[in-house]
């Protein structure tokens, strides 16, 4: 019997997005089947796992003192090995269920500008999570392949990805990443400035769930739709009691003004530095968004504003990246392009 193919079937190869904010899995023939928050609720005398994603999600900021929840990366990379494989081995563990004769080969989506130090931090997590081969893939190259970009044809195509820690740039072309920048502060620095804004303004202490929840709800980045409002609760830094204050879009528009700004201007550093002939492309093409952070109402209006380029969120943005990833896996020959391991 063929043992390559012995262990395709007794195995799943793992397409894995692991991103700041929600790491997405990509099972070989399935498609996505796993889209949570990566973070970790942990006991802490023993460092035992008591719950992952969604369910550790809610315990933020709501946990006992023998009880940590921990979001294991920070700005698009490992901040902490033990708990990111702790993560991953519980996710391949779940999916390879009894299958779990031979270990399943995973690629896996990084950002361009992760360091040869940080790209080993990420292959030996995976590694020790489970898996038999590591590969490695740019995260723009997998969004750009998610969002159904021909990057394998000769001509530029410019993806954003804004993601929870990170926000890159690149212009690919022939399946390759011909200039690419990357700012590490995206959607989390938004929420971070929404906690600011209120505690400057309002006098008011909110935690990172309720500064996501205000961000989904009235953040845009250019003036979109009638004007909106929330009601928001949290703790009056004066007084110490349970307070709740009513904002606008308009004022969290000005709060994040800063962070989109620094997005537009990567945007800018990339264009300027892009080759004669790839500009030409752009022009026609555009500009792609992807990632959470393309949801920002507004941002296409925006970027198209200040660039005079023609701008569209792609569809699922949120998970572009693990499509990309999984669409490496299903195709073998992409697959020696664009992916190495590592």
């Amino acid at each position: 019997m063929d043992r390559a193919w012995l262990r395709r079937a007794l195995s799943t190869d793992l397409a894995i997005d692991l991103g700041t904010a929600n790491t997405v899995v990509f099972a070989r023939g399935e498609g996505i089947v796993i889209n949570e928050p990566s973070i970790v609720a942990m006991r802490r005398a023993d460092h035992s796992v008591i719950a992952v994603g969604r369910e550790a999600k809610a315990m933020l900021g709501r946990t006992p003192g023998n009880i940590l929840a921990v979001r294991p990366l920070k700005d698009g990379v490992i901040a902490d090995v033990e708990v990111t494989e702790k993560m991953l081995g519980y996710f391949i563990k779940n999916l390879q269920g009894a299958r779990a004769l031979f270990r399943p080969r995973v690629v896996i989506g990084v950002p361009s500008s992760i360091t040869q130090v940080e790209r080993r931090a990420v292959r030996d997590s995976v590694m020790h999570a489970g898996a038999r081969q590591v590969y490695l893939i740019h995260a723009p190259v997998a969004a750009a392949l998610g969002a159904g970009l021909p990057i394998q044809e000769p001509g530029g195509n410019v993806i954003v990805d804004i993601g929870g820690g990170t926000t890159e740039v690149a212009v690919i072309s022939l399946a390759g990443v011909v200039y690419g920048n990357a700012v590490r502060g995206a959607g989390d620095a938004m929420d971070e400035k929404i906690v600011e804004h209120l505690r400057k303004h309002h006098n008011l202490l909110i935690g990172e769930l309720r500064a996501e929840e205000v961000k989904i709800a009235l953040a845009s980045a250019w003036p979109v739709g009638e004007r909106r409002t929330m009601e928001v609760n949290g703790r009056d830094l004066g007084a110490g009691l349970p307070k709740t204050v009513t904002i606008t879009d308009e004022e969290i528009r000005e709060a994040l003004g800063e962070s989109v700004t620094r997005i537009i201007e990567t945007i800018r550093t990339c264009l300027e530095q892009t080759l004669p002939e790839l500009a030409a492309d752009i022009v026609d093409k555009g500009i792609v968004l992807t990632g959470g952070g393309a949801l920002l109402r507004g941002l296409d209006l925006r970027l198209h504003h200040e660039t005079q380029l023609p701008v569209r969120v792609a569809d699922d943005p949120l998970v572009c990246g693990a499509l990309g990833v999984g669409k490496i896996l299903e195709e073998i020959d992409l697959w020696k392009k664009v992916a190495t391991p590592i």
